[in-house]
């Protein structure tokens, strides 16, 4: 009973707050003669904020049209601002800073959802021992961690001195897939004395009760 009582009272919240935040859309607009983006564009400088806010008031909104405004391809950005505008009744002569700053965030949105996906593609990618594109990269990474110590093997024990687990360091990617090792192998090249330096202090006694170097382990989330 307790449960069901949870739940009714979940529902009433949930469909409270969606009809309340429609009801105040509509009453703003009636009294401002500004729908929500509008009013988002003008009462808000540029930036991270105001894409955030226009994300929401898109993803949120009733019309199919809007809530796939996020998802559209770049290319696609500057019609589906004419929709919007059309679907607004919103004449863009009148108001053409509305489609500067809506193309702006949409180009925003868009980019670090493209962005998400990618990066989120390929942490599902696992590594491949047979793809050379891999192999080569671990050998890069031993290469600019361990500059003075030619590799012996592609299995070897060598790989625990830079953090692996085992001598086959393949295993270590088990959670993060290439991107564990697109990230270590960025981190060893382009910040070479910082890399160098954090495993210089994982492998002291004082860290090494038990625990794999941060470099070479790249754990599941």
């Amino acid at each position: 009973m307790k449960h069901f009582m949870r739940l009714l009272t979940q529902l009433f919240l949930f469909l409270s707050c969606k009809y309340l935040r429609q009801g105040r859309k509509f009453l703003v607009r009636k009294l401002t003669g500004r729908c929500e983006l509008q009013r988002i564009c003008y009462n808000n400088k540029s930036g991270a904020h105001r894409t955030l806010k226009i994300e929401s008031s898109l993803k949120f909104s009733k019309s199919e049209l809007l809530q796939s405004a996020v998802i559209v391809h770049p290319d696609s950005v500057e019609k589906t601002i004419d929709d919007i505008m059309t679907l607004k009744k919103i004449d863009p002569d009148i108001n053409p800073q509305l489609g500067i700053s809506l193309q702006a965030s949409l180009l925003q949105i868009v980019g670090y959802h493209k962005l998400m996906a990618e990066v989120e593609k390929l942490r599902r990618e696992p590594y491949d021992c047979n793809n050379p594109e891999h192999e080569e990269m671990l050998v890069k990474l031993w290469k600019a961690l361990r500059p003075e110590s030619p590799l012996t093997g592609r299995i070897s024990k060598q790989w625990m001195e830079i953090g692996f687990q085992g001598s086959d360091p393949k295993t270590d990617f088990r959670g993060m897939g290439l991107l564990g090792l697109h990230s270590l192998l960025y981190f060893a090249e382009h910040d070479q004395a910082a890399a160098l330096q954090v495993l210089h202090d994982s492998l002291q006694p004082k860290h090494r009760s038990g625990l794999h170097c941060p470099v070479g382990f790249s754990p599941a989330s």
